[in-house]
């Protein structure tokens, strides 16, 4: 999606709930599948919103990669190992914001000490 474009739908899309990455359900989806590379982003705007999150077997540090997951209009995504899902909670539910990677919860879930 172009800049413009992006920037009409957030203001069309002002004062509505975000939408975050839910990093639970992805870590959950990740160590279920056994996932060997993950990646994150927002819904028809991968070229600027996504990037890896997981590879061989451990999270990609955050310094080593770009996201940025919460919208007021666009789906936060998870795409495990080349197949694309919606993933995402409202914020209200969770706190996340866009800035929000791998929060401690999840990689508990990625580790196996925390009920999946």
């Amino acid at each position: 999606m172009d800049t413009m474009s992006a920037f009409r739908m957030g203001q069309l899309n002002k004062g509505n709930p975000l939408r975050v990455f839910d990093w639970i359900t992805a870590a959950k989806l990740i160590r279920e599948r056994q996932a060997s590379t993950a990646s994150a982003g927002l819904a028809d705007d991968w070229d600027w919103t996504g990037g890896r999150i997981y590879i061989d077997g451990a999270p990609v540090p955050a310094e080593d990669t770009y996201t940025y997951l919460a919208s007021t209009w666009a789906i936060p995504e998870l795409m495990l190992d080349y197949e694309v899902m919606e993933c995402w909670v409202w914020q209200g539910e969770t706190g996340w914001t866009a800035e929000t990677y791998w929060p401690d919860e999840a990689l508990a879930v990625l580790r196996g000490e925390a009920a999946s």
